[in-house]
């Protein structure tokens, strides 16, 4: 897992590159609680276009990112699913709470 950050226009984009399971989701929840707590932006774009892989572990670290970021009100939108992302959001419903932005 490879997790590159830049802000831009009060916006946090990550872009997420790999496999995101048990194997890498200690690693991901770290790094993301890092980016996220410096609170410097009002919104979080997460760009899943590299992401080759998630299971439910992986579903776990964005849910508790969402529900963290949800108590400073500041959403969290998806951006460039992989096939296979794209797939596991519309089955899990997880658009309804990260929305997917063109």
């Amino acid at each position: 897992m490879q997790i590159k950050s830049r802000v831009d226009n009060q916006i946090l984009y990550v872009l997420l590159s790999g496999e995101l399971d048990e194997h890498t989701a200690s690693y991901t929840r770290i790094t993301l609680d890092e980016l996220f707590g410096k609170n410097t932006f009002d919104r979080i774009v997460v760009d899943l276009s590299e992401l080759s892989f998630m299971d439910s572990t992986g579903i776990g670290v964005l849910v508790g990112r969402y529900k963290k970021m949800k108590e400073k009100d500041v959403p969290i939108f998806i951006a460039n699913p992989s096939t296979h992302a794209e797939k596991i959001f519309r089955m899990t419903g997880l658009y309804e709470i990260m929305p997917k932005i063109v």
